[in-house]
């Protein structure tokens, strides 16, 4: 059972920066892809930004230039660095991972989620 924990959600103002990370429990043999979604009131949920194994990425459009994802591979541990928020960035935001590279290659989420962390970006 794989096992997602979230943290470095928050209140930020407008232009502010905020950091997530995602830690996957110990059981986890290898997580080829891992990512974030968020969800916001009334809307489906969408694909932030994604990582394989190996660095490749993937970002939505709204977010490319102001925010970036990094992992580290022997803690199973992504991260979501958010630079110059939006209010529009308001949203929760949940860890996605899979063990192929889905959320990647294909923009699908991957079998196993986090239970989100609430971002809201508010003067």
């Amino acid at each position: 059972q794989v096992q997602l924990v979230e943290s470095g959600g928050g209140l930020v103002q407008p232009g502010g920066s905020l950091r997530l990370s995602c830690a996957a429990s110990a059981s986890v043999f290898g997580l080829n892809s891992m990512g974030w979604y968020r969800q916001a009131p009334g809307k489906e949920r969408e694909l932030v930004a994604g990582i394989t194994t190996g660095g490749r990425t993937v970002y939505a459009d709204s977010v490319k230039g102001r925010f970036t994802i990094s992992r580290d591979n022997a803690k199973n541990t992504v991260y979501l660095q958010m630079d110059s928020l939006k209010p529009d960035d308001t949203a929760v935001y949940y860890c996605n991972a899979d063990v192929g590279p889905i959320i990647v290659l294909m923009r699908s989420p991957g079998d196993y989620w986090g239970q989100g962390t609430q971002v809201t970006v508010s003067s």
